[in-house]
């Protein structure tokens, strides 16, 4: 969905564009219409290709039996991949082997805001405020609990949230009322990474603002999200309409500028490029501000939060589109200049 509303705004005069997908399995697939195939799963008429992790080398190959056949030359990369191999640093590293130009966080942000364990110890020692958790190893959960369950309860009072420290899309997130919940929130984690990331509930609204810009990021104006469910699980993202967003969001002024300086502070501190979402919880009970993530690529349709809160900020998707791309170009001239080699006169 994202990637279509990309394709859908993107100037065909300024821009050519080539789709790839990469399949479940890791196949890289173009050819025309690629999204389209995708979507309907009918990939037969597409071409395998292979981009080299050469820096001279900017050609993207059709994959033949016994040669590669050039097809395009690639100037940008726009990732549009959400999650794991996506957004995790993995895809981000692989384009800065093969010097492309791309659209984004790097490999140090991308990998640092997936990971909420780490996201949230980073954050911590840059003073800015999250919700008070832990971070244990699944290996912890094998055999007596009750050793573990006592370090989360000591944080205080339930409900606790229990999460995957790599994923996103609150995907295997269970909100634990009990023992008995956080048991099993716990093993319902697990199953999904090796690190579970556990955090004492707040009673809080959801607050999100967007972020774009390299060394010199602007905030948007915040936005609110009202889930229609008890939090903002996949189903309420994804699967149906109960849910609510709030253009700009019903906030005081003091508050919107703190929220606003944070989310830029935050994104500095996991140095950002290109674009991000950054959101917040807002204690109903006492006012407090915590950072909850920062997604590196958030959703990226028209009736997303990243946009529209752009939109409402006075920057229009297609001219959205076009500065993310700028500041692609923009980053890997800094890195360019950079000298990698030392000794013999260098």
């Amino acid at each position: 969905m994202s990637a279509r509303s990309v394709l859908d705004a993107l100037n065909r005069d300024a821009y050519h564009i080539t789709e790839v997908g990469i399949t479940k399995d890791g196949r890289w697939l173009s050819g025309d219409h690629a999204l389209a195939a995708f979507e309907h799963g009918s990939l037969d008429d597409l071409v395998p290709v292979v981009l080299p992790v050469e820096p001279d080398d900017d050609q993207l190959y059709e994959r033949r039996a016994d040669s590669l056949v050039p097809i395009t030359r690639i100037d940008v990369v726009f990732p549009i991949l959400h999650g794991t191999f996506g957004e995790d640093g993995t895809l981000q590293g692989f384009l800065e082997l093969a010097d492309l130009p791309y659209v984004g966080a790097g490999v140090l942000a991308a990998a640092v805001t997936m990971d909420k364990g780490v996201f949230k110890s980073l954050m911590s020692a840059s003073r800015i405020p999250v919700v008070p958790g832990i971070t244990l190893n699944s290996s912890e959960l094998a055999g007596d609990m009750d050793p573990v369950l006592e370090k989360i309860e000591a944080l205080g009072g339930y409900p606790y949230f229990t999460k995957p420290a790599n994923l996103g899309s609150s995907v295997g997130i269970t909100k634990c009322r009990s023992r008995s919940d956080l048991m099993e929130g716990l093993l319902e984690a697990a199953r999904y990474d090796r690190r579970v990331v556990v955090e004492r509930g707040v009673n809080a609204r959801e607050i999100e603002v967007s972020v774009m810009g390299n060394d010199q990021p602007e905030a948007s104006i915040p936005g609110e999200i009202d889930p229609g469910a008890d939090f903002y699980t996949y189903e309420a993202k994804y699967l149906d309409d109960t849910s609510v967003l709030h253009i700009p969001a019903a906030l005081d002024e003091v508050t919107a500028l703190e929220i606003r300086r944070l989310a830029v502070e935050a994104y500095k501190a996991v140095d950002g490029a290109g674009f991000a979402r950054v959101d917040f919880l807002l204690d109903v009970d006492d006012g407090q501000v915590y950072l909850n993530e920062i997604n590196a690529i958030p959703g990226f349709t028209k009736i997303s939060m990243f946009p529209k809160l752009w939109e409402a900020s006075g920057v229009p998707y297609a001219e959205l589109l076009d500065r993310l791309i700028a500041y692609a170009f923009e980053r890997v001239e800094q890195k360019r200049v950079l000298v990698r080699s030392y000794g013999d006169g260098a």
